[in-house]
Formats: structure tokens, C-alpha cells, sequence
């Protein structure tokens, strides 16, 4: 059977591609039958919190906080594998990755007593606050990797983690303005292309923070987004 191959912009010199890039990109090739199989009905990002101001989590905190939250995300972003190898930036799994209102951050909390509004003003609704699974992405691969530091003294844009989630979220900007045809300049990349890269930065960043590879298979189900009662891999 033929093999997928990505079509990139500046793959014409093949002998300037390393072992490491050709094996990225022959990863999403595989990854179209992996991710067939993994594509269920989402699961709602309920969100944590964010750290206690003015103070650094510890890492076993934070992996209970964000570890959900950031392997959810690689699920998702990783389904997106097939479609971005077809060139269809308008299937739905590219779509709902970056839709605002497709992904609950804040879950709405009941303000009434046994059923009965004790408020003065008498609004007792709960309001749910939506996101895209790519902001929340963000939010929590920054805040995760911001506390995996040696001392509190560092700034956060010196830590490995931060940086390498940075590198990840710059091409992936990028992909959601070519998703969402919001290009103020036209970008000679393809998407395969960007989508491959910021795979490779996430790859580098999922080690830095103690989780399992992109092509390990640990990605291939869907993950809990409440606050982990342990800071194991789940």
C-alpha cells in the first residue's frame, strides 16, 4: 500500500532532513490509524485554578493541578494528526480545537440551597465559562512548566519548560491563523508543515515535564481535566 507522505513547503534538498525530522513526520503518518480509533465524544476541561499569587507551586501540586488539563490537550491536538496530513483544515477535530465555545474552563456551581435561590438579587443560575482547547492548552503547559524550577529566584522565561512551551505555542499561533484565515501576512509554511515543528517542540517539552512522548500511545485516550488526586501519569 502506498504510503502518506506530509507535503511541506522545503522538503525538496531530502539531505538536509535529519533521521530525527524524517521520523517526526513518519510519526503522523502512523498516527492517522492510531488516532481512528481514539476519536470519542469529548471530555469537559473543568479548570483547577491557577497558582496562589505571588508564590511558585511545588511540582507535585502543579502535576495534580495541570497534568489532566495538558494530556487531554496532546489527545486532541494529536487527533488532529489525519486531517492535517488530508490538507482539511476545516474538519471538525482542527475546527473544535480552536473554537472559543467548545471546551468548558470554568464549570457553572449551583448557587441554590435545596433547590431554593437565597440570594437578594434572586439570580441563582450558574454561568459556565467556555474556552478553546488550544487556550487552555496554553494555560496550563505555561503554568505547569513554570513550576519546574530549581530555585523562585529564576525568572520564568529562563526555564527550559517555559521556553520550549513558548517555541510550541509560536507555531502553533501560526496553525490557528491558517485554521481560522486570520493571516495579517501569508506565512510560506504549510500547515503539515508547522504542525509537524510544533510537534517536535512538544515532544522536547513533554520531557522536560515528565510525561510520556507523542508516539509513545499513552496519548491515545482521553484524560480526566478534574484536579488529579495524585500527580502520577494517569
Amino acid at each position: 500500500r502506498a504510503s502518506t507522505q506530509l507535503s511541506v513547503a522545503d522538503t525538496n534538498n531530502e539531505d538536509d532532513i535529519t533521521p530525527s525530522m524524517r521520523e517526526r513526520r513518519n510519526f503522523l503518518v502512523t498516527a492517522t490509524a492510531a488516532t481512528a480509533a481514539a476519536i470519542l465524544a469529548p471530555v469537559p476541561a473543568y479548570a483547577s485554578g491557577g497558582a496562589t499569587a505571588g508564590k511558585y507551586t511545588t511540582i507535585p501540586i502543579a502535576k495534580r493541578r495541570y497534568y489532566g488539563r495538558v494530556q487531554e490537550a496532546v489527545h486532541e491536538f494529536l487527533l488532529m494528526a489525519p486531517a492535517v496530513i488530508a490538507g482539511d483544515l476545516n474538519d471538525p477535530l482542527i475546527q473544535d480545537f480552536f473554537d472559543v465555545t467548545k471546551t468548558v474552563v470554568v464549570p457553572g456551581k449551583k448557587k441554590d440551597i435545596n433547590g431554593i435561590c437565597t440570594k437578594k438579587d434572586g439570580d441563582c443560575k450558574s454561568t459556565t465559562i467556555y474556552d478553546s482547547r488550544y487556550n487552555d492548552m496554553k494555560t496550563t503547559m505555561y503554568l505547569l512548566g513554570n513550576a519546574f524550577r530549581i530555585n523562585q529566584q529564576k525568572a520564568p522565561d529562563n526555564l527550559p519548560t517555559v521556553q520550549a512551551s513558548k517555541k510550541f505555542f509560536k507555531e502553533m499561533d501560526t496553525f490557528e491563523r491558517k485554521v481560522l484565515n486570520k493571516e495579517k501576512k501569508k506565512v510560506k509554511k504549510a500547515p503539515a508543515e508547522i504542525y509537524a515543528d510544533a510537534l517536535d517542540i512538544l515532544d522536547v517539552y513533554l520531557d522536560l515535564v515528565e510525561l510520556p512522548p507523542t508516539d509513545s500511545g499513552h496519548y491515545d485516550k482521553e484524560f480526566s481535566t478534574l484536579v488529579g488526586e495524585t500527580s502520577r501519569i494517569t
